[in-house]
Parts: C-alpha cells; structure tokens; sequence
C-alpha cells in the first residue's frame, strides 16, 4: 500500500536536438520513467521535459523544475559528453547551491566495467535549495546500470541511486522508500522509518 509513502514529484529531462527537433524517438525519458517506476514505491508525480542542448534552455529547465514544480529529484540525460554541444554539466552546475562530486565519480566507475570511453563522459550531481539533480548518460542500459550498479559484479558494485533517498533525507526533501528487488537504499539505522505494511 503506498498511501503512508510520502508522494515525490520528479522531474526528467532529456537533453538531445535531434530527439527535440523529431528528428528520432526519445528514448531517454521512457528510460528515467520506467527504472524509477519499479525502484521507488513512493506515488510519483512527473514533470517531463524533452529539450534541446542548449545552455541557458538547459539551466531554465533545471530552475522551474526546482523553483516553480518543487521536485524533490531532477534527473536529466543526454549533453555530458565532450562534444561542442554538450553542454548539461555547465547548465548543471551554473543552478548548483551545493556540488556533490561522488556521484559523477561512481556513475564513471560503473561504466568503466562496460567501455573505455566512460572518461569521456562528464556528469555531475548537484543540489539546488532541497532538491537534488543528477546528470545521467545518454543511452537507457547505461541509465539503468548507473542508477543500479552491478549487483552481480566481482566485487558487486553499489549504482548511485542506493545514496539518492539518504541524500534528499538529509536536504529536507520527502523520505523515498525503494523496492529492494531492484535498488536496496543506505540509511544509517538513526534515519530509517520502520517500513510500511504490503
């Protein structure tokens, strides 16, 4: 039952032109939508944006999802590469309060298990006022394998999203509750609630 779970609003972003301009399908909000579907057993109310890979778009974006909808989560994909057009992480940090470099750090550790050019790749995470914003990649299997990790891994791998409801916990923001089949969230036992009836 998720009527004691506390409701989230979360915003995705896509950042591509071609995806923006119909050149091709959108790929990545599907991605964001149906990961963070099955991770979280929280009501969830989206705020979708598809945009193109500009700066001052990118940071408007960034700054109604936080200032106007009040989402407690922001997650955007696509523009963290090092293209003359990719231009998220700049947008990112240009709206940041707080920057919190490990999980760019974490996201670039788990894709240096699949490619090489996982160095290429330049995401942030920042907080803005009580909410939190992270730069995802581009493609829907590195989404998932960033926000989960590498459970069956030699040793496992911890994704960035078993720090996300602890991180927002700790920014005022709503308390998230995961389905441990697919993320299996960190608390220290001082913050954990006692977990509601099924």
């Amino acid at each position: 039952m998720s009527e004691s779970l506390d409701p989230v609003r979360v915003g995705i972003v896509s950042i591509s032109d071609r995806a923006s301009a119909g050149v091709y399908a959108d790929q990545g909000l599907p991605a964001l939508k149906d990961w963070l579907a099955r991770a979280l057993r929280n009501p969830l109310e989206w705020h979708e944006r598809l945009i193109a890979d500009d700066q001052p778009l990118i940071e408007a974006t960034l700054r109604e999802l936080v200032d106007a909808a009040q989402c407690a989560l922001v997650l955007t994909t696509g523009g963290t590469g090092p293209a003359p057009r990719d231009v998220t992480p700049e947008a990112t940090l240009a709206v940041a309060h707080k920057v919190m470099p490990g999980f760019g750090e974490q996201m670039r550790q788990i894709s240096l298990a699949f490619v090489p050019t996982a160095i290429l790749s330049r995401q942030v995470a920042v907080i803005r006022d009580r909410t939190l914003i992270i730069n995802l990649p581009g493609q829907p299997k590195a989404i998932a394998e960033t926000l989960q990790g590498l459970p069956g891994g030699t040793p496992p791998v911890p994704g960035i999203f078993a720090a996300v409801p602890y991180c927002i916990d700790l920014i005022g923001g709503p308390y998230l509750e995961t389905d441990e089949a697919v993320c299996k969230a960190f608390r220290p036992k001082s913050a954990q609630r006692p977990k509601p009836a099924t």
